[in-house]
């Protein structure tokens, strides 16, 4: 069983052609409402793949009985919700310009509950945008805890980042993010991989690099048709620890990310084209060759 920790959100996506100046402004050409938050667009990542999956979130007052709901219920999340029934479920508003390039505006709504709420001990946790004080309770409390910053990253004192660090197996994070946390905690990129057992920075259409042991490992990202980039990376890391949960090598679970990303990039929002292991694993066999049901 894996658990998530973090956001679950509702998805506002905009197509805009450059990002405006301050005190400008640009033309909206396409805005779609799709299912998200960083963790949640995880745990139905996991779940489609075939793996059970708990989803620890914050809802607010609008979600019971809703869309969401339903599609959760559908594919297999086991909830473990904090409600805040006065609030409403989280919103983001992200914005991509021609150049694949983002904004994201993120409206905490009942997600604020974080920072009050009980930390629970889990035996197979990742940790993703959430309160920052949560998720250092959640990783001090657990047996084995993964963890990416997000874009949550500009949330956490240098202390917070520290303590995160000296718990977790794995950390997961997007090179943007890689240079963040290198500025908070006043390093470089090989002295943070090197804090951590297994470190998986992911560049894009450049592809991925595993560090584990002071070595590193370069993984391709696949030639696929992008139609919007939102929602790759928690792709990836659904593919990763499904794949990790299943006894892949770190390098296999790399490139089973890699694909599983692939797919969801191929179509608007971030749970809107999933694969199944079986759709991942015919695609791996075409870039990575054949892959077991398990490692």
């Amino acid at each position: 069983m894996i658990h998530i920790v973090g956001h679950t959100a509702i998805d506002h996506i905009c197509r805009v052609p450059v990002f405006p100046e301050k005190n400008t402004s640009t033309l909206v050409l396409d805005r779609k409402v799709f299912f998200g938050g960083g963790a949640a667009n995880i745990a139905a990542g996991i779940a489609v793949l075939g793996e059970k999956c708990t989803l620890v979130s914050a809802v607010g007052g609008d979600f019971a009985g809703g869309d969401y709901e339903r599609w959760m219920q559908n594919i297999g999340i086991l909830p473990q919700f904090f409600v805040k029934a006065d609030a409403h479920t989280p919103t983001a508003f992200v914005f991509t310009d021609a150049a694949g390039d983002q904004i994201t505006y993120f409206e905490w709504g009942a997600s604020e509950i974080f920072g009050s709420a009980e930390a629970p001990a889990l035996p197979f946790v990742h940790m993703a945008t959430a309160d920052p004080d949560f998720n250092v309770r959640v990783a001090e409390k657990s047996t084995f805890s993964s963890f990416d910053p997000g874009q949550d990253l500009h949330r956490y004192s240098k202390g917070q980042l520290d303590s995160i660090l000296s718990h977790i197996s794995i950390l997961f994070a997007n090179h943007h993010e890689v240079e963040g946390m290198c500025r908070i905690l006043d390093t470089d990129p090989g002295s943070l991989a090197a804090r951590v057992p297994l470190a998986v920075f992911t560049m894009g259409g450049q592809g991925s690099e595993i560090h584990a042991g002071g070595e590193s490992e370069h993984v391709p990202a696949l030639p696929v048709k992008m139609a919007d980039p939102t929602g790759a990376g928690d792709a990836y890391r659904a593919g990763f620890l499904t794949a990790y949960v299943r006894g892949f090598t770190p390098v296999d679970c790399c490139r089973v990310g890699t694909v599983t990303a692939s797919f969801v990039v191929e179509k608007p929002g971030c749970q809107t084209n999933l694969p199944t292991w079986d759709l991942m694993a015919a695609r791996y066999s075409e870039f990575f060759g054949e892959i077991s049901a398990r490692g």
